[in-house]
């Protein structure tokens, strides 16, 4: 049969509506009339066909509905009711007011009353308008007293009668001390990243994909870590730990408090039982983008682009959306057509539950973003898939871009948390600015300070809103930047950050301004309860705040220089010549002729012919003229970006070379660090990594363009370097066959008596047996400085006399403090308050409260030379900083001078290299304030180049 005279090969309704039309008139009627009665005869069986098995299909949903129920589990079912109520429910955050006591409080906990406090509550008077309010009006101080009862601060008076309260109350007198509510920082990864680390506690990230909003940090939170007491013991109360970096969805962080076990006042030892708000009203995620989870190779699907991880983002987003969307179909059917009438279970991915959360605005995200197109692609991201950023972390451009912020979903910019000056360390981090939180701030955004604990040492986030507020970030907005704005953040603002009534019992008292140099706790409470039991005092004088002061916010960012300038106002002069200069009025002039200090005094001839010339005298207050600093121990001048190969020197693990050859100047590190006043640096070739050396070291100018430029070096070869601590240690290596291979290299130089090569590694030695080279070994364990006084005095024993050999790094040194003295040794500490971050170096001191000094404390206290180092190029912008905390805190051990002296005399003296004293004229440092201290101000940096950089 044709097709043109057959019948269709389906049954459309219009023909099966044709088909039962009287047959029409004419022979073609009467033929389609009969050839459309035996159609229709296969019709009406096509068709009865068709009904029965619509028929079949229908019976069997009937029995299908009539009967699923009974097949469903009807608790399932209304669980999962249950459930849609809860993918429904929009978090608010958790009230403080009106609690009876705090669900953290456990019972039988004693109520404290803190007297005579000069407390921050955390918000400014009653009616200060909002825009008054940013501006920094309505902050104060107020005296007067805290009373802590069940977990949560019942009364914040002026005079709380202790004759008004039950008779087991505890009673702590704090003197007129500062009183601020607990520090909170919200990016930690203690416990997770346990120090010191060890391959069997770290549990930071979840390598197996780059998508895992699965995992959750709780599950790996080692709350044994002993760095959460050193934390606290900086006045943190509260941390959010989040997994790590490595992937651009890592998993869910969770919001802790730092109390561990009964003597801290909890009922146990367990992670739940440090949860911040045991209900759990908020959850948190942490996300990446950029460097970090960006890998070279594909393994684990891993993206390898920035484009490749927008992706991964975008296809997780779409997974989770289409997540929601299927639940809420779902739930939706469920409440039409009722429970008992549902065919299926609600739609549940335990993969993907936590990201469909977050979907809903049931997490506050969290974003480890660095760059301008890694934020904007994350924005982006937000609008798309419609849902909220909390915070970026990190964060090194968002001061470049508010407005990209500004259009983040939903209405409310994400806040940075930032760094005060930690930069330089890889590309990411290469464009960033001691100022940003200043312009964010200024650009009605929110800063929080956050230490990535282990990256920095969270027990001192707090000093990192120091230093913002030293770089211009308004006074209260600094404070806020460590208390109310990351409780705000968190979704906790009503609860955490605020010395309150009805606020959660964690609050610190102070030895002196939280945001001035070297602070440190008297006490700490977490709900209510003290945490330490004989905590270590500073001897300070009890003072007021150092703050707000407005003309911080008056940044001269870039210099001019000047041949000649001269200064008035100088009140302190503390040079290294030991002369003490004196002035009937207490201030004296100082004149800079070509680049070098040409007079200290009256100076009325160099005045009067300088003025006669135009020069105009820089009028100070409190000035302070002393030598600039030197930087050691650093990669500064010979790397750029830490983590960019092409922009630094190399490893040295095999060969031994000298860092002269090697030098990389003219460079944004250098710059940065001569504009702070390290006009010197002293590096050494690394050995493996960071704060590793091996070879010669070179002592060179910062500000010099080039290593052949007049001046540009000072020490051809300052000293020569070995690493010995865990760097040193290998697969094929163990600590004594490194000691020993470095005596038989001393022992061997001490019977060379040929001609040698002048710059090879037997020449140096050679030199080092003969006393006229410093031996500097890298060591940070007790245990390797004993075996390298061990190996120097069995060299010694063969030559009958002396070698000069100096420590690096000395983390644990003060165990041998009176062995170093005897030994003449002198040490660099790099830092001055290391963290336990390796094995060697866990018995670090950590200061007080919780230990009677520091390295450099009891190394002092031995006869020690001690001076300060870079353990990381960005440190450049904090010697002065490094050097006024041991002042501060060191119980008179320091005057001003001898705490100068850490970061410039004594580095010369421990590496034996001799300074010219006519080019030390070149090397100075004017300011206003003690460079010691916060708020001081670099007027003039002498770089010894003949010119004077003038911030003016």
């Amino acid at each position: 049969m044709d097709e043109k005279s057959g019948p269709p090969p389906y049954s459309s309704p219009q023909f099966a509506a044709e088909s039962h039309h009287p047959v029409g008139h004419g022979h073609s009627g009467r033929f389609r009339g009969r050839r459309g009665f035996r159609r229709s005869r296969g019709i009406k069986f096509f068709a009865l066909a068709c009904l029965s098995l619509i028929v079949l299909a229908q019976w069997k949903q009937i029995w299908h509905s009539n009967h699923h129920s009974t097949r469903l589990s009807v608790e399932k079912l209304n669980e999962n009711a249950a459930t849609c109520k809860k993918l429904r429910h929009k978090p608010q955050d958790p009230v403080g007011a009106g609690r009876d006591k705090s669900a953290r409080y456990v019972d039988g906990g004693k109520p404290t009353l803190i007297k005579n406090a000069t407390i921050w509550v955390g918000e400014p008077v009653q009616g200060t308008s909002e825009d008054d309010a940013r501006a920094g009006k309505g902050w104060q101080w107020i005296h007067g007293d805290v009373y802590l009862e069940h977990g949560l601060i019942k009364k914040v008076e002026k005079d709380i009668a202790m004759s008004s309260l039950s008779k087991d109350t505890h009673l702590f007198n704090a003197e007129g001390r500062l009183l601020t509510s607990g520090i909170i920082d919200m990016h930690s990864h203690a416990g997770v990243d346990s120090l010191p680390n060890l391959r069997g506690s770290g549990d930071t990230n979840e390598f197996s994909s780059p998508i895992t909003p699965w995992v959750r940090s709780i599950d790996g939170l080692y709350v044994l870590d002993p760095q959460i007491q050193v934390i606290k013991s900086g006045g943190v109360t509260t941390s959010l730990i989040l997994p790590g970096s490595s992937n651009n969805i890592a998993g869910e962080a969770y919001l802790i408090k730092l109390a561990v076990g009964k003597e801290q006042g909890r009922n146990e030892i367990s992670a739940t039982d440090m949860l911040a708000d045991p209900e759990r009203t908020w959850r948190y995620m942490k996300m990446a983008c950029g460097e970090n989870p960006k890998h070279p190779s594909p393994a684990n699907g891993r993206m390898t682009s920035r484009m490749g991880e927008s992706f991964d983002f975008r296809r997780a987003f779409e997974k989770a959306r289409n997540l929601v969307q299927r639940q809420d179909d779902w739930c939706d059917k469920a409440e039409a057509v009722g429970i008992d009438n549902m065919d299926e279970y609600l739609p549940e991915e335990l993969e993907w539950e936590s990201l469909a959360a977050a979907m809903r605005g049931q997490v506050h995200i969290n974003t480890h973003c660095y760059t301008v197109p890694d934020l904007e692609a994350m924005v982006d991201h937000t609008n798309e898939f419609k849902f909220a950023v909390r915070t970026f972390h990190h964060a090194h451009q968002t001061f470049l871009v508010p407005e990209i912020l500004k259009r983040t979903w939903g209405g409310r910019a994400p806040a940075s948390a930032l760094f005060a000056d930690n930069m330089y360390y890889k590309m990411e981090a290469f464009i960033g600015s001691e100022f940003a939180a200043k312009t964010l701030y200024e650009s009605g955004l929110t800063p929080v300070f956050v230490s990535d604990n282990p990256v920095l040492n969270a027990q001192h986030v707090l000093f990192e809103a120091a230093k913002g507020y030293h770089y211009g970030l308004p006074y209260h907005a600094a404070m806020a930047s460590v208390t109310t704005a990351p409780a705000e953040e968190l979704g906790m603002g009503k609860r955490l950050g605020k010395v309150k009534a009805g606020f959660d019992a964690d609050v610190v008292v102070w030895d002196s301004d939280p945001l001035s140099v070297g602070a440190a706790p008297v006490q700490v409470w977490i709900d209510g309860t003290a945490q330490f039991v004989a905590p270590v005092y500073l001897d300070k004088p009890i003072e007021g705040p150092i703050g707000p002061e407005p003309a911080l916010a008056e940044l001269v960012s870039e210099p001019s220089e000047t041949a000649d300038a001269l200064f008035k106002g100088v009140t302190k002069v503390l040079l290294s010549d030991d002369q003490v200069y004196k002035s009937e009025d207490s201030s004296f002039n100082v004149a800079i002729s070509k680049g070098k200090i040409s007079c200290i005094g009256s100076c009325e001839v160099e005045f009067k012919a300088a003025t006669a010339a135009g020069a105009k005298a820089v009028e100070l207050q409190n000035g302070y003229l002393t030598h600039s600093f030197t930087g050691v121990a650093g990669t500064i001048g010979l790397n750029e970006i830490d983590m960019e190969d092409s922009t630094d020197n190399g490893a040295n693990k095999e060969k031994f070379t000298r860092a002269v050859d090697g030098l990389l100047l003219d460079s944004k590190k250098l710059r940065v660090a001569a504009k702070y006043g390290v006009t010197r640096a002293i590096s050494a070739p690394k050995f493996t990594d960071l704060g590793t050396h091996h070879g010669t070291s070179v002592g060179f100018v910062t500000s010099a363009l080039t290593s052949i430029e007049k001046g540009a070096v000072f020490a051809e070869d300052a000293a020569v370097h070995y690493t010995l601590d865990v760097s040193a240690r290998g697969a094929d290596k163990s600590y004594s066959e490194v000691f020993g291979a470095l005596r038989k290299k001393l022992l061997d130089a001490t019977k060379l008596d040929k001609e040698l090569e002048p710059y090879s590694e037997a020449a140096y030695l050679k030199k080092v047996v003969a006393g006229d080279v410093v031996l500097a070994l890298t060591i940070n364990s007790a245990d390797g400085i004993a075996s390298a006084l061990r190996v120097k005095s069995d060299v010694e024993k063969v030559l009958k006399s002396k070698i000069k050999m100096a420590i690096i790094g000395g983390a644990e040194s003060y165990l041998l403090a009176t062995e170093l003295a005897e030994a003449s040794v002198g040490v660099i500490l790099t830092p001055l308050q290391p963290m336990p971050l390796t094995w060697d170096r866990r018995r670090a001191l950590s200061g007080a409260p919780l230990t009677n000094g520091t390295s450099a404390d009891w190394l002092v206290t031995a006869g020690v030379t001690v001076a300060v180092g870079l353990p990381e190029d960005w440190w450049v912008r904090d010697l002065g900083f490094e050097a006024g905390t041991a002042y501060r805190n060191g119980q008179g051990r320091f005057t001003e001078k001898s705490a100068l002296d850490l970061v410039s005399r004594n580095i010369y003296k421990i590496l034996g290299v001799d300074v010219d004293e006519e080019e030390e004229k070149g090397h100075f440092m004017i300011s206003e304030g003690s460079p010691l201290e916060i708020g001081s101000r670099i007027r003039a940096v002498g770089a010894g180049k003949g010119k004077v950089s003038v911030f003016a």
